[in-house]
């Protein structure tokens, strides 16, 4: 396995960690108080710069206007661009978009190719993905209330999802619905289809306030009620019946987006918890550093941020050289161990702050209520534990092991 970084691509992440720092870091203040839609004009005029910087979209196709990086490169950029919760945006690679930019260049037709996907490469539109819903678990996507009838040319769908991500100003979701009720098989009963927000019947029932902070525009999760709402058969993402296989897919290289973002903002806690120690006082004569506690913190957390990479980037490798399959018990270890490393980090850093990082002064209080969701979406803990033990005991099975 080979993790080397080229000249090209540390050209690109030096130049991106620069922009971070000189030009988002300094915004967060404001756009923690004042919120996306607000701050959009300053945004939108970042996104500009990124864009004569020839740094756009460094995860997409580059007949679209992306840079076209592989999964391990990308895996780097999302790491430098995690550290602040304006990075991703601002480089047109952002959750949920990246995921639905994925599927529709790999099962799109031309026509859903140039309408949906080419826009959102560009920045021109947002996008969402509706798959949780309200009354099921969320963790098991063969199990959906949510249906798509066929009425003639048209699906008819009807359901109730929450928790779908950015649909505050988005063209479009993309849905997750039953279609195939009576398919023997559980893995075969639904489809994606795309929705756009305007059509009747998709209906925004209110932006979710999460941990006491109700988002909005794209820092938004939002409760959808589909009421009758009518589509076109055309709207049909890839085949019918293969929302579960999609959706396998578009999850494995997302959960690498996510834990490297997740590295990114442990990195910058870790940052500000070493920076923090060494200046704030203990005692007349002493810091924090000085404290063998505060010592026994930053010792942890460097070795747990780089274990956690290091298992992140190897899990990226076996996608790139193996595909998702080969890969599907490292993407569930790397889902529980990076978010929970990312908790005990970020934990810790508030620790050592005090009272000043239960406070907005820095960006740790930030993490800290946000960012629990990480062990909960895209699959919780238990849901990944239980998996790869399954997987484990597969392979041990029949074995005499001595």
């Amino acid at each position: 396995m080979d993790f080397t970084v080229s000249e090209r691509l540390q050209t690109i992440l030096d130049m991106m960690k620069e922009f971070v720092e000189k030009e988002l870091i300094p915004m967060e203040p404001e756009f923690a108080q004042k919120g996306f839609k607000t701050m959009l004009p300053q945004i939108e005029e970042k996104r500009n710069m990124v864009r004569q910087m020839e740094l756009w979209a460094p995860l997409h196709p580059k007949e679209y206007g992306g840079m076209g990086l592989r999964l391990m490169e990308y895996a780097m950029v999302a790491e430098a661009l995690g550290g602040t919760p304006l990075g991703l945006y601002v480089f047109g690679c952002q959750a949920p978009d990246a995921g639905n930019i994925e599927i529709l260049h790999k099962y799109g037709t031309d026509e859903q190719k140039e309408k949906y996907c080419r826009p959102n490469v560009e920045g021109k539109i947002r996008s969402c993905f509706s798959m949780t819903e309200v009354e099921v678990a969320g963790s098991n996507p063969t199990w959906l209330l949510t249906t798509a009838v066929k009425d003639g040319g048209d699906y008819v769908i009807n359901g109730n999802k929450w928790y779908t991500s950015a649909a505050d100003g988005a063209a479009f979701a993309i849905v997750m619905a039953e279609t195939n009720p009576e398919s023997p098989s559980r893995h075969t009963r639904a489809s994606m289809i795309i929705v756009p927000t305007d059509t009747p019947g998709f209906n925004l029932v209110r932006n979710i306030s999460v941990m006491g902070h109700v988002g909005d525009g794209w820092a938004s999760h939002a409760e959808i009620r589909y009421e009758n709402c009518r589509v076109p058969q055309e709207n049909l993402l890839g085949g019918e019946g293969m929302g579960f296989v999609m959706a396998q897919e578009r999850l494995g290289p997302g959960r690498i987006h996510h834990c490297m973002r997740w590295i990114g903002i442990c990195n910058r806690c870790f940052d500000l918890m070493c920076s923090y120690a060494l200046k704030r006082p203990r005692t007349p004569t002493e810091v924090l550093a000085d404290s063998d506690i505060i010592r026994t913190y930053i010792a942890d957390s460097a070795a747990e941020i780089l274990a956690a990479r290091l298992m992140v980037l190897n899990t990226a490798w076996t996608i790139e050289n193996q595909g998702v399959k080969a890969a599907m018990k490292d993407i569930s270890l790397i889902k529980f161990y990076v978010a929970n490393v990312m908790q005990r980090v970020v934990d810790r850093a508030l620790q050592v702050h005090g009272g000043l990082g239960m406070t907005d002064d820095t960006p740790i209080a930030m993490y800290y209520r946000g960012e629990r969701a990480a062990r909960i979406y895209d699959g919780v803990d238990e849901v990944h534990k239980i998996s790869v033990a399954r997987r484990i005991l597969r392979e041990y099975h029949g074995k005499d092991v001595k």
